[in-house]
């Protein structure tokens, strides 16, 4: 019996520590049964975009089937029924992170679009040149350059914290970095190129005891863990539906009510207006003096799909899954000679993110040889070029694993990518 199958019949694939049947969750995912090059598929890109479950693909043919419709301004039974189902979409993600109330959620495009709205809107009302913005060396390029372009348009200073050796946040010396000029923290959660877990809560505090508002970027914190940000007690939070199940074009900005209230328009056009005069305009009430224009309804709709989804799984299990799939996957990369992990040692400290490299391989090489076998890696820089300045790579070979995942497809990878190492060492004799 090999490991993956004595841990495995502990129940991984069946019903694993976390109690979720993932023999039963594949089956709701078509996808996972096709075939690339002939091998099953291995899909170990989930930070980048998740799989769908038939349920999401169902709902999004019913909208257009049956009470396909704009929302808002119609009359008719259709665009009364689309109204319903979008605003329901809207109180499920409430509930979902445990926002106060639904009109604390502001849908846009991505967490991208909702970072920039932010940016845009309170930090140009906000920040100038006697003010700074904080970052990490973790932040995706979505938490990096807005920032970069409002303080260089603004002459105000930007500063990052930097990593420690385990490649968590060094927060010693934390006092010199966020002083009384410091108007905003904005950092991830959960570092998509690494897998890091930031004390987001704990930084909260000491932000808000500064002075300092906290805009946290929940794109890979949200679709893995439970998340409350009543208890977190960030100012703002920004996330994106196509990695929690969800379709592509959906995003989510939640912001304390009263910032909602203060912050102008990020776009102007119909629904965000109450009143047009020739003269001027009155804005609609939040959250929709934010949502110029025909919204992505029908997957708006089928996000709200996804989230009772993974409600009915529970996020605690998905966490609790996540972890057995990483920790077993660190035990097994950490068996092969020479490849270099990064991020923390502990799986408790990080999300379902594992990035690795060999010294002598480039990542693309190690990912092309990789979709040969049917694993879906990504290979690159994640979106976090400061960061791999940082690590001095140029970028690293990242799997990244979700509910539908297995043990199984962990040992694939292990030994595809003793395959792609094998294969290059021999190309270069």
């Amino acid at each position: 019996m090999t490991e993956a199958e004595s841990v495995t019949n502990q129940g991984v694939t069946g019903k694993p520590a976390g109690g979720l049947d993932i023999a039963r969750i594949r089956e709701d995912f078509p996808i996972l049964a096709r075939e690339v090059y002939g091998k099953p598929l291995v899909y170990l890109d989930n930070a980048a975009t998740s799989q769908k479950p038939r349920q999401l693909i169902e709902a999004l043919v019913r909208y257009y089937e049956s009470y396909n419709a704009n929302i808002h301004r119609a009359v008719h039974c259709l665009g009364e029924e689309a109204t319903a189902a979008y605003e329901e979409a809207r109180a499920k993600v409430a509930r979902f992170i445990n926002a106060p109330s639904p009109e604390c959620i502001v849908f846009t495009r991505n967490t991208t679009e909702a970072i920039n709205l932010v940016a845009y809107t309170w930090g140009r009302a906000n920040i100038g040149p006697d003010s700074g913005v904080l970052l990490t060396l973790l932040e995706h390029h979505s938490n990096i350059v807005p920032w970069q372009r409002l303080t260089a348009e603004k002459g105000a200073s930007l500063r990052y914290i930097g990593l420690t050796e385990q490649q968590t946040l060094e927060l010693d010396g934390l006092e010199n970095l966020m002083d009384s000029r410091t108007r905003l923290l904005s950092v991830t959660q959960v570092s998509n190129a690494l897998g890091t877990i930031n004390p987001v809560q704990e930084l909260a505090a000491e932000a808000h005891r500064n002075g300092t508002m906290v805009l946290v970027d929940g794109a890979q914190s949200v679709p893995h863990m439970p998340v409350d940000v009543q208890a977190m007690d960030c100012d703002f939070f920004a996330f994106s539906a196509h990695k929690m199940l969800g379709p592509t074009g959906v995003g989510v900005l939640y912001a304390r009510p009263e910032l909602l209230q203060e912050m102008e328009p990020f776009l102007g056009g119909g629904e965000m207006i109450k009143r047009v005069t020739q003269e001027d305009a009155i804005w609609n009430d939040v959250p929709w003096k934010f949502e110029a224009g025909t919204p992505n309804i029908a997957d708006v709709i089928g996000f709200g799909v996804a989230i009772d989804y993974l409600s009915d799984l529970g996020m605690e299990n998905v966490r609790a899954h996540e972890m057995e799939i990483s920790e077993y996957a660190l035990r097994r990369l950490r068996q092969m000679e020479e490849v270099i992990i990064y991020g923390p040692p502990d799986p408790a400290d990080r999300g379902g993110v594992i990035s690795f490299n060999y010294p002598d391989l480039h990542p693309h090489d190690i990912g092309t040889v990789l979709d040969r076998y049917g694993v879906a890696v990504r290979a690159g820089h994640h979106c976090a070029q400061p960061l791999m300045h940082h690590l001095d790579v140029s970028g690293t070979v990242r799997a990244s694993f979700y509910v539908y995942n297995t043990l199984e497809e962990v040992d694939v990878l292990v030994d595809a990518l003793g395959q792609a190492h094998a294969f290059f060492s021999n190309d270069t004799k």
